[in-house]
């Protein structure tokens, strides 16, 4: 079960709820980059980053974390 969780931002993400990923994209008023994950249930996450490398250096940590633990 702990291989079906993944850790961000403070977050504990269950990643068998996970319905899909954005792409990274600037947010609003300058606050950063970030990128949405929607659960089944209509929930959704938005964690924030200061540069759009961190950004996607998290995103593809999620994807590949999501991959795994559907895999696996």
């Amino acid at each position: 079960m702990a291989s079906c969780i993944y850790e961000l931002q403070g977050y504990s993400v269950v990643l068998h709820r996970i319905a899909f990923i954005t792409r990274v994209f600037e947010a609003d008023e300058g606050e950063g980059f970030q990128f949405n994950v929607r659960f089944s249930g209509d929930l959704r996450l938005s964690p924030r980053f200061p540069t759009r490398h961190e950004a996607d250096l998290q995103r593809s940590l999620l994807l590949q974390a999501l991959d795994q633990a559907l895999q696996g």
